[in-house]
């Protein structure tokens, strides 16, 4: 079995035996010899998500140019429809926050509350993956990402309940009055005449939307973001990445990519352990750890030395 799972797997089981009034078997001898054998011989590295950074694979996120794939090109590529305008809040806020898919398809309208700054917003947190119990977190929600939920919301007219829903996507043909003949050629006097002996109108072609009262699934959060990095690839915005390099990419994007992108950019702009736990609501430094290796790699003492003589 994949060794990284068996925390996961180990808690599951103790959950079901306790729920049966069943002796836990986890904590045997036995059993933890059997997981240290598994380990040693599968590796207990972990394959992780491909990082959803701001600006990109950059050292410096507050000065460098954003490059390759980056959540600020993602941002500006969402169209101003009504899917545009909800993946937009989805990934700003999905980035700001941190929050797994489970937490992010909670979000609900009441749990938006005033901040000091006019402009930002902080999000009650109601329930995550580390608070089973329900005592609730805070999270910030900067201008931009208020921003982009105000639009959303306001075209999509969500007053409460769900921010994130599905949004039902209809498109009609044009239909011409006349077989073979387009709409534009039919006007004017000959117009009229067809008017009297056609049974159905020429029609222009449209698209309508419909936006749900259901919160997405949990599910379809990686989807989502992965056909944004398409639609951003295919607009130009991504113009340092070949189409080689996004096939490769979108591979490594799922629901948990902004989490890691947020947890790399922090340790990137000089957070220490601390903050990126509280702010990424971190029960244990072991994640946070092992999502900034390859940056504590590159930006340690040997990187930093071999940055200078290359």
């Amino acid at each position: 079995m994949p060794v990284l799972c068996d925390a996961p797997y180990k808690a599951s089981i103790a959950k079901i035996h306790q729920l049966l009034d069943l002796k836990d078997p986890t904590p045997a001898p036995l059993v933890k010899l059997r997981l240290q054998a598994v380990r040693r011989e599968k590796g207990a590295a972990q394959k992780q998500a491909r990082p959803l950074r701001f600006k990109g694979p950059v050292r410096d996120v507050e000065r460098d140019k954003a490059r390759g794939l980056n959540i600020r090109a993602l941002l500006e590529s969402c169209a101003d429809d009504l899917p545009g305008l909800r993946d937009r809040a989805l990934l700003s806020t999905a980035y700001d926050t941190g929050l797994r898919a489970s937490e992010l398809v909670a979000v609900a309208v009441e749990h938006i509350e005033e901040a000091i700054d006019p402009e930002a917003r902080l999000l009650q947190i109601l329930r995550s993956k580390g608070d089973q119990d329900g005592e609730g977190a805070t999270a910030y929600l900067s201008p931009r990402t208020v921003a982009a939920i105000t639009a959303w919301t306001e075209a999509a007219d969500i007053t409460e309940g769900h921010l994130f829903r599905r949004v039902q996507v209809r498109r009609y043909k044009a239909r011409a009055a006349v077989r073979g003949r387009p709409i534009d050629s039919i006007s004017g006097r000959e117009g009229w005449d067809l008017r009297k002996t056609l049974s159905k109108p020429a029609v222009k072609a449209r698209v309508e939307y419909d936006v749900g009262t259901a919160a997405l699934h949990p599910g379809s959060i990686g989807p989502i973001f992965r056909s944004i990095i398409q639609r951003a690839f295919d607009l130009g915005a991504l113009p340092d990445l070949t189409a080689e390099d996004l096939t490769r990419l979108l591979k490594g994007i799922s629901a948990h990519s902004t989490r890691i992108g947020l947890n790399q950019d922090l340790f990137a702009s000089g957070e220490d352990l601390a903050g990126i736990m509280d702010a990424l609501r971190w029960k244990s430094p072991r994640m946070p750890l092992a999502y900034n290796r390859n940056l504590a790699a590159e930006q340690g003492a040997a990187g930093r030395l071999m940055a200078k003589l290359t």
